[in-house]
Parts: C-alpha cells; structure tokens; sequence
C-alpha cells in the first residue's frame, strides 16, 4: 500500500488498517521501544481502581488486550475489550486463552464512537494509547460518559511530550529519527511507526485534554504526568 493511498482514506479507516497490520509485531515494539516502561504505566492505571471495587469495565481500544489482562487482577465481574482492529484482537484472545481468562474477559470488534452497550453498563471504562487515534475526540469521550453509571470512573493512558530540557530535545530526536526507523523495520509497515509521532504530536493534552473532558460530562477531572512526561495519566468520574 502506498503512503498516499494509506492518507486520503478517512483517520478511522487508516487506523483500522496500520493497525491490523502490525498486529503480529505490535507487543515486541511496544516493550522494546519503551524498554518495558508501558507495562508499568498499566500497573499505574490499575492502581488508581483498587480503592473501590469496579465489577463491571470497559476496555476502549483494547488492541492486544495488554491493560484488559492487567486489570483482571482487580478480580472484577467481567471485563469488555472494544477494538476496530480485528487482527489485534485475534492476539489478544490467543493471549487471554493461555492466560485462562476467557470467563473473565470478552473482547469484541467495536468502534469507541459507536459503542454497543447500554447506558450506563459499566462502573468503569479504560483506554490506553487510543484516544489520540479517535476521528472524533469528543464523541468519542461522550460515548464512555454514556456507557460509564453514575459515580464511575473513565482513565486515560496516552503518550504526551516531555517538557524539561534536554530530555524533551533527546525525547524528540528519537520519536522523530530512530523509533520510526526501527519500527518500520521490524514491522514492515511504511505508515505505523511514522503516524505514531504525528499523532503524539497533534495530540491535545494537559488542560486542554482535561477540557475536553469536562466538555463530554465529566467532573474532576485530573492527570498524572509519568516517566518525565513521556506518557499521562487522566482519570475523571460522572
């Protein structure tokens, strides 16, 4: 596929597509390219539900199912995994079968702007690394306010930009240079590890995400910068 085919279809589509494929080398890049700093940052999305018990969650853009498997250890009810990328999910489901997790955690193609549950099913909804991958931010955020009960609880987990010097200027050289480079040569996708940057890039985040927030219904919202800004934390209830 060439790059100008992958940019004049709609963002939903193109993510739909750079992610199917690099399913089969997603989880290697993930933990290589952040030297395994991402599974910590899922431990710190679950720590933030231990102090009340949460039986039912929605995982939003689940892709491989990593912070789904993750927050089974918070012993809920149930656990509902929504992705558009089907190959993505076909791993995750390989991976919570060997984990012997299938009673516990379903996972289901489905688009965050259109979610397929009634309102208020769920005390809480997780999304990790997705948010900045939605045609439509803001619908996006009003369909988890819609599907989340009275009291729950929406945790955002998203790459943001370090600010203090000179990490922030080592930070840039490697998001621009060498993790495309690399990650399109272990994935062998022209488009993933390009678009990865860019989107980070355009990403709104700080107040303005926290606006964004309040703006889908949200109240209180707060954030927790991690690993010298590399990724956020925002977490709010309804």
């Amino acid at each position: 596929m060439s790059n100008n085919s992958f940019t004049h279809k709609p963002k939903k589509e193109q993510v739909r597509t750079m992610f199917n494929d690099i399913a089969h080398r997603y989880d290697f890049l993930n933990h290589f390219l952040s030297a395994g700093i991402d599974i910590q940052w899922r431990k710190k999305v679950k720590r933030l539900l231990v102090d009340k018990k949460h039986d039912n969650i929605l995982d939003v853009a689940t892709g491989t199912a990593d912070l789904a498997i993750e927050l089974s250890k918070l012993n809920p009810k149930h656990i509902h995994g929504v992705d558009i990328a089907v190959d993505m999910l076909d791993i995750g489901k390989l991976k919570i079968r060997k984990k012997g997790l299938g009673n516990l955690i379903t996972l289901q193609e489905g688009d965050a702007e259109n979610l397929n549950f009634d309102d208020g099913s769920f005390d809480a909804a997780t999304v990790a690394f997705g948010v900045r991958n939605f045609e439509t931010l803001q619908k996006g955020l009003m369909e988890m306010h819609r599907v989340i009960n009275t009291g729950g609880i929406i945790i955002v987990l998203e790459f943001s930009k370090p600010k203090a010097f000179p990490f922030k200027q080592l930070y840039n050289f490697y998001f621009r240079f060498i993790l495309p480079l690399f990650g399109q040569f272990v994935s062998k996708s022209n488009s993933a590890y390009t678009y990865l940057p860019n989107s980070v890039k355009g990403f709104a985040e700080d107040e303005v995400f926290m606006n964004e927030l309040k703006k889908a219904g949200f109240k209180r919202p707060k954030q927790q910068r991690l690993t010298m800004g590399i990724a956020t934390i925002y977490y709010a209830h309804k």
